[in-house]
């Protein structure tokens, strides 16, 4: 006979490598759950080591490491049973691993059978394929154990069902991108309305280097009704009983499942990702260029949401083509969101790399050199301070200007971390206008929103002078990028032929400049980063 069993669903924000702090966490997850009377904690997916641990799984002391974490947890399971993830070596092959430890005994360990090897992941580098279900009686419960890739397929949760699983416990990380909620509520609920059994899905939180961990972890009943809903972008713990076949919260308070608000959770991502990036890295804090233009703006606002103001500081570098409203309207946002700042003027050090170069120059035309010297002579000013100061320099280009090359190498390009690296221009006027909304109010000046986007580098330069308008440059983008089409496929759906083959060309010509730029929060299907790798020295051409 089913007996009742109380459950803790605990949502960290691990550290990658970090094997005994991890399990410090762990173990005062525990402990809080043990005098809540929670007979099972359920922890996420290789949570011993953090998610993704890569080429740290290379290394010949990682199973000592976690074998002595282990011996911990087993330890620490003398009155509640533990589940956890973590990696495993046994007859040289390395396995991604849930555990089940109960009474300081292991009940067994359950190898991940789906390991996912597309976009971001790449997990058949490192693991080996399961191929056994791992069911498990606690208090009279039969649990059936699955890690994150294996329930987005048949299979594995089928498997678990006929050894007798009443309940699944699914262990995951599960990084953000835009809608991705919904897609796990969809697979989760698909599976149950096969199998007819409850799933409890836990997910890791936080930010490692360009992914974010949403977190947003969640328990359905076997209707598919979301009886535990836990909170995005932050660490914490839910707890829902399973007595008689029925799951349910472990209180009476009413549960809202959470539904993605598209702005507020791309938002609440980019600060997660900024906030993780520096303080899991010790930066004292970071440094911006301010030029008064929407980008660095908006950067300000996620670096000052996302560290406090007195761990920002902000840099307006003007040159003979920065407007007065440029320098006014970084003076204003600097001063409302509180942050020490500064006006650096870049003439007299672009004075003197023209006289310098003024001979190799000799009869030549004026072109974009001068407007790249420019920006290089920011760059330099931005990573002396940084030295000298230990802040980390913050870039505040965009994708859609990454993705065509409109940013300079050694320029506007330097920097440690870029907040809006995987954020289209549109999106970009979109979250500074979500920014505006929320909190004590306007934080960037409208009219910042409002002007055409210009990079100053040249008398009444603006953006669109060079790039088809946004809303058009930014859906080519994201049909080439991230959806794979053709350039014909594109024109095909409407766009002109000349503005898609302009625009694919400079995608394709560029990939030397995203190489060499720093990493940044990725917030969409597919970013520049390691999800997206494609040969900078290659023959193909855009066509079908």
């Amino acid at each position: 006979m089913t007996e009742s069993l109380h459950i803790a669903m605990a949502q960290c924000n691990f550290l990658v490598g970090d094997i005994t702090g991890n399990c410090d966490l762990m173990l005062s997850e525990v402990d809080a759950a043990r005098n809540r009377g929670v007979d099972l904690i359920l922890f996420s997916e290789l949570a011993l080591t953090g998610y993704p641990p890569e080429d740290l799984l290379l290394r010949p002391s990682l199973q000592l490491r976690v074998e002595t974490a282990i011996k911990r947890l087993a330890a620490a399971s003398h009155d509640i049973a533990i589940v956890a993830g973590f990696p495993w070596r046994e007859d040289e092959r390395l396995y991604n691993c849930a555990g089940v430890w109960y009474q300081g005994e292991s009940l067994g360990r359950y190898a991940k059978q789906c390991l996912p090897n597309y976009q971001v992941f790449d997990e058949k580098r490192y693991f080996s394929v399961g191929d056994q279900p791992l069911v498990v009686n606690i208090a009279g419960v039969h649990l059936g154990l699955t890690i994150c890739e294996d329930i987005w397929y048949t299979g594995p949760a089928e498997q678990s069902v006929a050894a007798g699983a009443e309940l699944i416990l699914n262990l995951n990380a599960s990084p953000f991108h835009l809608g991705k909620q919904t897609e796990r509520l969809t697979v989760l609920r698909e599976h149950i309305g096969r199998l007819g059994v409850p799933i409890v899905y836990v997910n890791q939180v936080g930010g490692q280097d360009e992914l974010v961990f949403d977190g947003a972890s969640f328990a359905l009943d076997a209707t598919g009704l979301c009886v535990a809903q836990l909170p995005e972008y932050q660490a914490a713990t839910a707890d829902v009983r399973f007595s008689a076949g029925v799951l349910q919260a472990a209180n009476a308070a009413p549960v809202v499942e959470a539904h993605e608000h598209e702005l507020a959770s791309l938002y609440n991502a980019l600060v997660l990702g900024v906030r993780d990036y520096v303080n899991k890295n010790h930066f004292k804090g970071v440094i911006l260029g301010l030029s008064g233009g929407i980008d660095s703006a908006l950067t300000l606002a996620i670096a000052v949401d996302a560290l406090g103001a007195d761990r920002v500081q902000a840099v307006m570098m003007p040159f003979a083509y920065t407007s007065d409203m440029s320098k006014e309207d970084a003076a204003q946002q600097a001063r409302v969101m509180g942050v020490r700042y500064q006006s650096i003027s870049i003439a007299p050090m672009y004075e003197q790399f023209m006289g310098a170069l003024a001979q190799e120059f000799a009869g030549l035309p004026v072109d974009t050199t001068e407007e790249n010297l420019q920006s290089r002579c920011r760059g330099v000013l931005l990573m002396a301070i940084s030295n000298k100061t230990g802040y980390m320099v913050l870039t505040t280009g965009n994708k859609s200007e990454m993705a065509v090359g409109y940013a300079t190498l050694y320029g506007d390009m330097a920097g440690g971390y870029g907040a809006l690296k995987d954020v289209y221009k549109t999106r970009v006027f979109a979250l500074a206008q979500y920014r505006n909304s929320i909190g004590e109010g306007e934080v960037i000046p409208q009219r910042v929103i409002d002007r055409p986007p210009s990079a100053e580098l040249a008398p009444d330069q603006v953006d669109e002078d060079s790039l088809p308008p946004y809303p058009v440059l930014d859906t080519i983008l994201e049909n080439y990028i991230e959806q794979d089409m053709s350039a014909e496929a594109i024109i095909a759906s409407g766009f002109d032929r000349d503005d898609v083959m302009r625009v694919l060309r400079l995608v394709d010509v560029n990939e030397y400049k995203r190489r060499q730029a720093p990493v940044g929060v990725r917030v969409t299907r597919r970013g520049f980063g390691r999800d997206r790798r494609y040969p900078i020295t290659s023959g193909w051409r855009a066509g079908i």
